[in-house]
């Protein structure tokens, strides 16, 4: 049986009175029946690296360029997030695709450079409402993973992937558990015939998981646990989605 894997995505949000607040939050209701993890702006890599030291709870960035070190003012190398003890890094959500015009090959060049640095990419698939509206959700996320699948060949199963409904994201709407399902599915049989080893690839979804819907969508056979926006910003919500994937 596969174990979950809850990881929070604070976003652009944070200060440092905050962040301590929220890990220590964290830290002092664990231990927890899952994996989890918090990914945090890089100005805060360090001082959460330091928080977390010694705990089973585990950190990453929320971005990296698809570059080696070299002449790119602005980005940050998997190399360097590598450094610091980085253990997962997010790449191609959809705010970097809509804000930042983010391509399919970017994400997937983005999600070899942190494996090849060893750090594992959580990779975001996901389709809009209006693309849901058409009927294209499946054409959508099978053409966002099979890029990713492409660029990493044989390592393809060393990725976590993350199915956000770019429509449930911070709109308070959530998909239902078996739609949900049905495209999480659709994921494993995509990823199943690319690498022996889909069947033990953790498939996170990632569109407003609060803790009065966690069970039920952690509940579905292909739901390996969660993406947490914004209820990942407060302890008491985080922990208590983190129970329900234990």
């Amino acid at each position: 049986m596969r174990r979950k894997l809850v990881a929070g995505n604070w976003k652009m949000h944070g200060n440092h009175r905050a962040n301590a607040e929220l890990l220590a939050g964290i830290i002092g209701v664990r231990p927890f029946g899952c994996d989890v993890a918090v990914c945090v702006p890089y100005p805060y890599l360090s001082e959460t690296a330091v928080a977390l030291a010694g705990s089973d709870l585990r950190w990453g960035a929320q971005d990296c360029s698809a570059h080696e070190p070299g002449a790119y003012t602005g980005e940050v190398s998997a190399a360097m997030l590598a450094e610091f003890g980085c253990r997962y890094v997010i790449v191609g959500h959809s705010e970097r695709r809509q804000y930042h015009a983010e391509t399919d090959q970017l994400v997937a060049d983005k999600a070899k450079a942190a494996l090849a640095c060893g750090i594992t990419p959580i990779v975001c698939v996901g389709e809009t409402l209006a693309q849901r509206e058409a009927g294209q959700t499946e054409a959508v996320v099978k053409r966002q993973l099979s890029a990713v699948i492409h660029a990493l060949g044989h390592c393809a199963g060393e990725m976590v992937v993350a199915y956000e409904p770019v429509w449930a994201i911070g709109t308070g709407r959530v998909a239902t558990p078996d739609q949900a399902q049905s495209v999480h599915a659709l994921l494993r049989a995509q990823l199943g015939a690319a690498t022996a080893h889909a069947g033990d690839m953790k498939i996170l979804y990632g569109g407003s998981m609060k803790p009065d819907n966690a069970a039920s969508l952690l509940s579905q056979p292909d739901i390996d646990g969660g993406l947490i926006g914004g209820a990942s910003l407060k302890a008491a919500d985080f922990a208590a989605i983190c129970r329900a994937a234990g």
